[in-house]
């Protein structure tokens, strides 16, 4: 395994417009465009947000991010290993620094949506202590859609 490094970045860079490019043709790939909720990167670049990047030798391979919420709420988003660094454990370790920084400000839970058609997703977040849970925010109920969630208080 190359060196491996995750830190907060801005997602106004290349290398991270290509991942989420990836990401975005991924989810594609297995839901309706309707149910894939994307977050752009100028959206992902605004003060409610952080994004992590992990690179392996410098080369970006990874990606996941805090949206903060009102309420005490912390969303993951954006979470995206590609093909060639899968398996590493890299997401779960992206989702730890999501973890740590939402603890840190004080939040008392963490929820996601994800696909139905991603159980390398569901193994992630399971591992990490989430748990599925009904619709959360303003995400719609739909088939294509699975819920997590996690006290951090």
């Amino acid at each position: 395994m190359p060196t491996l490094a995750i830190a907060a970045e801005s997602p106004l860079q290349d290398e991270v417009r290509d991942l989420v490019a990836e990401l975005n043709a991924a989810l594609l790939a297995l839901t309706p465009p309707e149910f894939c909720f994307h977050m752009s990167v100028e959206e992902m670049a605004g003060d409610d947000t952080t994004v992590f990047v992990a690179r392996a030798d410098g080369r970006a391979v990874a990606c996941g991010a805090l949206k903060r919420h009102a309420g005490g709420i912390g969303e993951v988003k954006r979470m995206y290993t590609r093909p060639s660094h899968r398996g590493h454990k890299i997401g779960a370790l992206i989702v730890e620094r999501i973890e740590a920084l939402a603890r840190a400000e004080g939040f008392a839970r963490l929820v996601l949506e994800t696909g139905d058609r991603h159980p390398a997703a569901w193994t992630v977040y399971e591992r990490a202590g989430f748990t599925r849970c009904g619709p959360v925010l303003d995400y719609p109920d739909s088939q294509w859609s699975v819920f997590y969630e996690k006290a951090l208080k």
